[in-house]
């Protein structure tokens, strides 16, 4: 893709929940995971989507929520959504198991990182910016490759026992 793509890609989720995020489990590529939907008056049915960002050499991953948030979100009981609403306690519920995506993934204009892989390596690299109401994420990648995914889908299932991971 090229920026105008990657920033079209963004806007198509712009506002939405990311589920789940991390390393594909090759640990080249870097899977976002983010769950879309509409006014269900629309009748478009809620889909997952998986953001794949190839050939990622940098992901940053920090926190969103103030120190002072976090110091009243320690709680167990925030784990879970049920729990946290059924007792009361003040906090960041962790439990809702998702981020807002907002403001949403900005491209950084004159990244000199992406500059110097796209120079090193010889193809086009990226930084993207992801704000949401828990994290924000940096990455520093060369594509983008968009998936919806199906029920069941699993980032990683653990192998039988006796077996070694593939590599292992």
């Amino acid at each position: 893709m090229n920026s105008h793509e990657l920033l079209t890609a963004f806007e198509d989720v712009f506002d939405h929940s990311i589920v789940f995020h991390g390393f594909a489990e090759y640990m080249r590529d870097y899977d976002v995971f983010i769950h879309v939907t509409a006014d269900p008056r629309t009748g478009i049915k809620p889909e997952f989507l998986r953001y794949r960002f190839t050939h990622c050499v940098r992901a940053t991953v920090k926190t969103a929520i103030s120190p002072e948030v976090w110091a009243r979100s320690l709680d167990e009981r925030l784990l879970d959504y049920d729990t946290a609403i059924e007792s009361g306690v003040d906090g960041y519920v962790w439990g809702v198991n998702y981020h807002d995506l907002y403001p949403g993934i900005s491209l950084v204009e004159d990244s000199t990182e992406a500059d110097e892989w796209a120079g090193r390596l010889g193809i086009p690299f990226y930084e993207a910016l992801f704000e949401t109401n828990g994290h924000s994420i940096e990455l520093v990648f060369s594509d983008l490759v968009v998936t919806k995914l199906g029920a069941g889908f699993a980032p990683f299932v653990i192998p039988l026992e006796g077996s070694e991971p593939v590599g292992g």
